[in-house]
């Protein structure tokens, strides 16, 4: 009996490594069907999630709550399992090059721990390479086995969305790999227990690690390329999302908008590829053009926030401005590499000191990484100008008399900057508002 007829049997368990937004669903969602065990290594994590408390909203505290999922951070409890997922953050440096801490961290804790005959898939998002030339030799220094005899790597790149309850692990196609064919088709098997909507075998590990990191690096280059038409027209009195639904009538027009790009993806991956060409001897041209635009448009937001004031004939320093939306993306309490502290940093160079509200975002996060204390909504009143940074849903349903009642009641003008065009742009056109959106 091979490993896939032995994990169903539930003679062997499967174990995640790495329980954040991307790991902990795919933990939960194996656990309908064979025994796991979730690792990671924040106690504090581990703690919610034996009490039933999903601090990701991905899965939400009911499904936590009964999962049959072994949560835990003690790692000799992996020695039980023989499959082995690694779904760990791959972020950058203040420099901007690869930060694999936490994955060559991952390997060491799970080869203290392997036993023979298991199969380890990394998840985590990394450039051509990683896994066989710095995760292997981790793996077998700390086991003292050997790869190819002992034990065998797979990788899938992860490819959920997180906030978004439609394109889940189950409805995205799940690119697989193995070092041989075996390998392969034992990966193979074993997500399809979980994805409904099939797997595809890529031909190399390589191959699938190279699909991933450029999967985000074209998403990235496109959103640079709205973000450039944006500043473009902003210059030419043109409203962006006017010209962009006008041009989405032709039928392959590709529906991207101007926004902020940030997060543990889209605005590191690009980062990971350019690395390796580098290493390769190719310095990149588009990608690294399309990420200084992106990482540029945070300063961009702020330094039209404070012409507006201007316009508005506010004092700048003295200025009371509120950001609603802290995290990197809507419905999301997520605030890794959120680009909204970028409008924050520049509005400080003003000695503007400006509000944060964000009832969806990780507060204990929001702190920790930043020293952001974020505010209740019952603080916004008496503003100058308001910034709706984030597209959440519960400031979509702001209606006109919510956005008025934020508002100085005495001020002539008010400065509305509405990034992500979340408002009906018709109802702010005229006085007393002076509206901007990308």
């Amino acid at each position: 009996m091979g490993l896939y007829e032995k994990l169903l049997s539930g003679e062997e368990k499967l174990s995640l490594v790495g329980l954040g937004y991307v790991g902990m669903p795919i933990a939960v969602a194996f656990a309908r069907k064979i025994r796991v065990i979730g690792y990671d290594l924040n106690e504090r994590k581990i703690g919610l999630y034996r009490s039933g408390v999903d601090p990701t909203r991905e899965v939400g505290d009911e499904v936590i709550a009964h999962t049959t999922v072994e949560f835990t951070a003690d790692a000799a409890k992996l020695r039980e399992a023989k499959f082995h997922i690694v779904a760990v953050p791959t972020p950058v440096n203040d420099d901007r090059t690869p930060d694999l801490t936490p994955v060559e961290g991952a390997s060491r804790i799970l080869g203290q721990n392997l036993t023979k005959g298991s199969i380890i898939v990394f998840e985590s998002t990394v450039y051509p390479g990683v896994t066989e030339e710095i995760c292997v030799p981790i793996l077998e220094k700390e086991s003292g086995l050997k790869c190819g005899v002992d034990f065998k790597v797979g990788y899938s790149p992860e490819r959920i969305n997180p906030g978004d309850q439609v394109h889940r692990l189950e409805t995205i196609t799940k690119i697989v790999s193995g070092m041989d064919e075996e390998t392969l088709e034992v990966v193979a098997k074993v997500y399809g227990l979980v994805v409904e909507a099939g797997v595809y075998r890529a031909e190399s590990i390589k191959v699938a690690e190279a699909a991933k990191v450029i999967e985000n690096s074209q998403r990235d280059i496109n959103i640079a390329f709205m973000n450039e038409l944006s500043i473009i027209f902003n210059k030419m009195g043109i409203d962006t999302r006017s010209v962009l639904q006008a041009a989405g009538t032709k039928w392959n027009f590709l529906p991207f908008f101007p926004g902020l790009v940030g997060g543990h993806c889209i605005g590191v991956d690009p980062y990971y590829l350019t690395y390796k060409a580098e290493q390769m001897g190719y310095h990149s041209q588009v990608i690294l053009a399309g990420r200084r635009i992106n990482d540029s448009m945070g300063k961009y937001v702020a330094e039209n926030v404070v012409k507006n004031l201007i316009r508005a004939d506010v004092a700048v320093k003295s200025a009371k401005v509120a950001i609603l939306g802290f995290t990197f993306k809507e419905n999301c309490p997520d605030t890794r590499n959120t680009k909204v502290i970028d409008i924050v940093k520049e509005l400080h160079e003003y000695g503007i000191h400006p509000l944060i509200v964000d009832g969806t975002a990780d507060r204990e996060e929001a702190r920790h990484l930043y020293g952001v204390e974020l505010a209740d909504q019952s603080e916004i009143k008496d503003l100058d100008a308001l910034v709706i940074a984030v597209a959440h849903k519960e400031f979509e349903k702001m209606d006109k008399d919510a956005i008025d009642a934020c508002f100085k009641p005495s001020n002539e003008k008010r400065v509305l900057v509405d990034v992500k065009g979340i408002l009906d742009r018709k109802l702010y056109q005229e006085d007393p508002y002076i509206y901007w959106r990308l």
